[in-house]
């Protein structure tokens, strides 16, 4: 929309990149605390409703023309804001809702269904552009929203809510600065936040002005683009299906720096894909990328989860989410600060040179070593009652 109906420039197209996580830096902390108090399937419910509500406002006044970049920068952000909720929340509800024991194939479900529709995904998308235009073409994904949410109504399991304190909740701050030294403190987080930060910086670097660069600089239509991203999306896939195996086989701590390893090279193909024939170049280079971050994705947050209490699940993500989306805006701005001043291709060989450096904080870090997750053992509510229960009697008895 922004390229093809309102003609942005690169700097636009980048800033509405940036726009569109700027929320991980401003609401992921608070969010992790509330995450934490409420029923998180009801708070992913309404982050759902939420943003297809906000997309179907881009069709309406598309219909009035009235559409404008500034509605896409307002859309952008809500919808970053109802994501950073709803992402919290769904990485906190995994545990209760599979079992800390089986979290890595909890993972890799969910990203075998969403590798699933990356690879249809896009198609669909560059053929409903052409067809309707993309203002139009945005009502399928509002409606995709609305699916999820009516799914995820279906869900009956409970959550093993753990109460942490007795008598009043803590201060929202007091929360937020627990989550982020719960983080911070642990070495084996603090490298997955570093390495996962830095490979966010750099990718959305080169990512800002990706579509920009294939459309403008290589000629390709919005049927080809959305092609690229479907059929190299089959790293994605891949990556789902075979994580587990792979972590068995090599352990964790060697999959996780080895995956880290494999996202920068493969986007080295982007800037060197020849003008005649760029395709096979993008395919396999977003294949790989693909490839290496799912890999890495599924490993390290099954780590996180499998090893983090129940009560502090939605702070620990939060605050992750905090550092190493909080990047993304950043190196978006800057992808298209370098882009107008030195160019496109310029722009996207900065950002894959740096995302292949991603995996050294890895290297000196304890994940070296690690072969296997031992999974947090933690007590029900119901046991907990129960020995606080007999604490009391103790204490009334003496």
């Amino acid at each position: 929309m922004a390229i093809k109906v309102l003609h942005a420039s690169a700097f636009q197209v980048a800033l509405l990149g940036t726009l569109d996580f700027l929320p991980f830096i401003l609401f992921a902390l608070p969010a992790g605390v509330w995450v934490d108090r409420l029923p998180r399937r009801r708070v992913m419910i309404a982050g759902d409703l939420g943003r297809a509500v906000t997309l179907v406002s881009i069709p309406v006044a598309a219909e009035l023309g009235a559409l404008t970049i500034w509605q896409l920068y307002v859309a952008g952000f809500a919808i970053g804001t109802l994501t950073v909720f709803f992402d919290v929340a769904y990485q906190a509800y995994l545990p209760s809702l599979v079992g800390r024991e089986h979290v890595v194939d909890g993972n890799s479900k969910l990203e075998a269904t969403r590798s699933a529709a990356h690879l249809a995904g896009p198609g669909l998308g560059g053929v409903l552009i052409g067809a309707v235009t993309a203002p139009y073409a945005v009502v399928a994904d509002a409606l995709s929203f609305v699916g999820s949410a009516a799914f995820l109504s279906r869900i009956r399991r409970g959550e093993d809510h753990v109460r942490a304190h007795a008598g009043p909740a803590p201060g929202m701050l007091s929360e937020v600065r627990e989550g982020l030294r719960y983080l911070l403190r642990d070495r084996y987080f603090r490298a997955i936040a570093v390495c996962t930060a830095y490979t966010n910086f750099f990718t959305s670097l080169g990512f800002a002005v990706f579509v920009v660069y294939a459309v403008r600089r290589l000629g390709l239509g919005a049927k080809e683009v959305g092609l690229v991203f479907s059929v190299s999306n089959v790293g994605f896939l891949i990556a789902a299906l075979t994580a587990g195996r792979v972590a068995k086989r090599l352990g964790t701590g060697p999959t996780i720096i080895a995956a880290a390893a494999l996202i920068g090279p493969g986007l080295l193909l982007i800037p060197l894909a020849p003008v005649a024939h760029p395709i096979p170049f993008l395919l396999v280079g977003l294949a790989i990328s693909a490839y290496g971050g799912v890999t890495y994705n599924i490993t390290a947050l099954s780590y996180l989860q499998a090893t983090t209490p129940n009560r502090m699940l939605g702070r620990m993500n939060a605050t992750r989410r905090f550092i190493v989306w909080g990047t993304i805006p950043l190196g978006s701005l800057l992808g298209g600060v370098i882009a107008s001043q030195a160019g496109l291709r310029t722009a996207i060989l900065t950002g894959a040179i740096g995302a292949t450096l991603a995996f050294v904080p890895l290297l000196f870090s304890p994940f070296r070593s690690l072969k296997v997750v031992v999974p947090l053992v933690e007590p029900t509510a119901s046991a907990e009652d129960e020995l606080r229960r007999q604490l009391e009697t103790q204490v009334a008895d003496a």
